[in-house]
């Protein structure tokens, strides 16, 4: 009896404490030069996506070596998100782009989704995170 008792408290406890939280290791390749820095957004739902830093549920800046950059991120809940990356070259903050509006940093998108003429829809950029470490790679363009 004892032990059914405890196989329930146990279970009891663990639902309540929640679930382990995720890890990313992100991978970004192709980056222009390693000058500057490597900007990454992190959604959970379209509110803000993809370049409004102040509703990301994180916004993190990583240096670039070799034209790559490595990025691990912890304590995500499961759950779904998109990544919205840029190589911000002078540092400034924000991506640069040309009279016409397009960006002339390189960027890229979780599932090295590709938009035509705007960002890609944040459904194409979601991916799935459950209590697991993964690897994501994201091609800049």
């Amino acid at each position: 009896m004892n032990l059914i008792l405890f196989d329930f408290l146990s279970i009891f406890l663990i639902s309540i404490l929640g679930q382990n939280p995720g890890e990313i290791n992100l991978h970004i390749h192709k980056a222009k030069s390693n000058k500057g820095v490597v900007r990454v957004l992190i959604f959970d739902s379209e509110r803000g996506y993809p370049d409004k830093p102040e509703l990301a549920i994180k916004s993190i800046s990583a240096p670039v070596f070799e034209q790559k950059s490595y990025i691990k991120i912890t304590d995500l809940k499961p759950g779904k998100y998109s990544i919205a990356v840029f190589h911000d070259e002078d540092e400034n903050g924000k991506i640069n782009t040309n009279p016409f509006g397009y960006p002339i940093e390189k960027y890229g998108f979780s599932n090295n989704a590709k938009g035509y003429f705007g960002p890609p829809d944040f459904t194409k950029t979601t991916f799935e995170l459950k209590n697991e470490r993964k690897a994501i790679l994201i091609n800049l363009r």
